[in-house]
């Protein structure tokens, strides 16, 4: 088994988001959060204020008119699509390498991040009633953080992990914990820890393969998790592990779902995904 202390060491080599990205992130998670307070984060920020305008410029939006102030943005799109972008201009740069471990080529595990976040949203607008939206779409964004630092260590040990996969019956997340001693999604929670995230990202970073039965119901963490189900439904850079997925149709019917519904969100993805294309190259 894989020197755990030596793994969780290699957190401090990641470069976390910035300490304003992580308020916004707070205030837009609690309901009763000011919006007025998160515009004023974001104005006072020139880093983040510069990027949050290049984007909102961009042929993605497609706006009539140039935007010139974070009032103008918040105006035009409405600040739920103006804190997506702070916090995936805030990630984007710690996926963008190969990932050997997971069969990854460079960029795809931010490719598939995007893809996640982006369903997150489609999910949340037609059957997430009464769920944090910007907490769904942050959690399909970094759920996978874990694996940026597993990686190397999935890489030397394999061999071993598709034994398990292939002959025993195992999803590829528990070959990992059994061979490794740990897991993408736990090493993801103590990474999101360090970040100082909140008790309920963190929560749903650890359990967004919802191995855990009460996982499964809790409505936010479900939707993260049928987002992921959905990329790989699609074969959306999805990597080795996408192949040994756990898939529990009781999270459906909890959520009151039906197969035809999955169905009408990918093609709704399908249709759009020049759309999601052009937002990859903008981040």
């Amino acid at each position: 088994m894989t020197d755990i202390k030596e793994i969780i060491d290699r957190i401090d080599t990641l470069k976390p988001i910035p300490p304003v990205a992580t308020q916004i992130l707070a205030l837009a998670e609690d309901v009763n959060s000011p919006l007025s307070e998160i515009a004023e984060l974001i104005k006072h920020d020139p880093a983040i204020t510069a990027n949050v305008l290049r984007m909102c410029n961009s042929a993605y939006f497609g706006l009539r008119r140039k935007v010139e102030s974070i009032n103008d943005a918040i105006l035009l799109l409405g600040l739920d699509h103006i804190v997506d972008l702070v916090l995936m201009n805030s990630i984007s740069h710690q996926f963008g390498n190969k990932h050997d471990g997971y069969g990854l080529g460079e960029g795809e595990l931010w490719r598939h991040a995007v893809l996640s976040s982006y369903v997150a949203n489609i999910l949340t607008e037609t059957h997430g009633r009464g769920v944090c939206k910007h907490l769904v779409f942050t959690a399909a964004l970094v759920k996978d953080i874990g694996k940026l630092i597993l990686g190397r260590f999935v890489a030397f040990s394999f061999e071993k992990i598709n034994i398990l996969v292939q002959s025993r019956g195992y999803s590829f997340n528990e070959a990992e914990k059994e061979i490794i001693g740990m897991n993408h999604e736990e090493l993801g929670a103590l990474v999101g820890q360090k970040w100082r995230f909140s008790e309920k990202l963190i929560y749903m970073i650890q359990h967004h393969h919802l191995a855990d039965p009460s996982a499964r119901e809790d409505a936010e963490t479900a939707m993260v998790y049928l987002a992921d189900t959905v990329c790989m439904m699609m074969g959306m850079s999805t990597g080795v592990d996408g192949l040994a997925y756990r898939f529990y149709s009781d999270v459906l019917v909890r959520m009151n779902l039906a197969a035809e519904d999955l169905q009408a969100v990918i093609a709704e993805t399908s249709e759009n995904w020049d759309k999601i294309e052009t937002l990859l190259d903008l981040v």
